[in-house]
């Protein structure tokens, strides 16, 4: 499985971005692809997820309400959409997938098993 993210840059705060991240190759219908992102100086941390297999969402409490995680499986691609972003927001976001996860893994970065390039999304205030 190899994964292309795109969509990053630099925007104001209380701006708009939609991200994308492609999947190629072969996934299952209990996969799960998710965005994990990382700031200068801190470490990875979980933003959102999406199971295949029933469609479930789910999100770090620092984006719930701002951000929308939708996946297309006919394209295998999964957006997140980012509203009303902060500075704080500012990090390289970073794609990935979990071919056989469980629930209580999702949050958990080094559960993945492959992950995107990242692409940098800048937020100024």
């Amino acid at each position: 499985v190899q994964l292309q993210a795109f969509g990053g840059g630099l925007v104001q705060a209380g701006s708009s971005l939609r991200l994308s991240c492609a999947a190629s190759g072969r996934t299952f219908s209990n996969s799960v692809m998710a965005w994990f992102r990382q700031a200068p100086g801190k470490e990875r941390e979980f933003v959102a997820a999406f199971r295949r297999n029933g469609g479930y969402t789910y999100y770090a409490d620092s984006v719930k309400g701002r951000f929308t995680i939708t996946r297309d499986n006919a394209k295998d691609t999964v957006y997140l959409q980012m509203n009303s972003l902060k500075p704080e927001d500012t990090a390289v976001y970073y794609c990935a997938v979990g071919l056989h996860m469980i629930q209580s893994s999702i949050r958990t970065s080094h559960m993945y098993d492959y992950w995107g390039q990242g692409t940098l999304v800048t937020v100024s205030s």
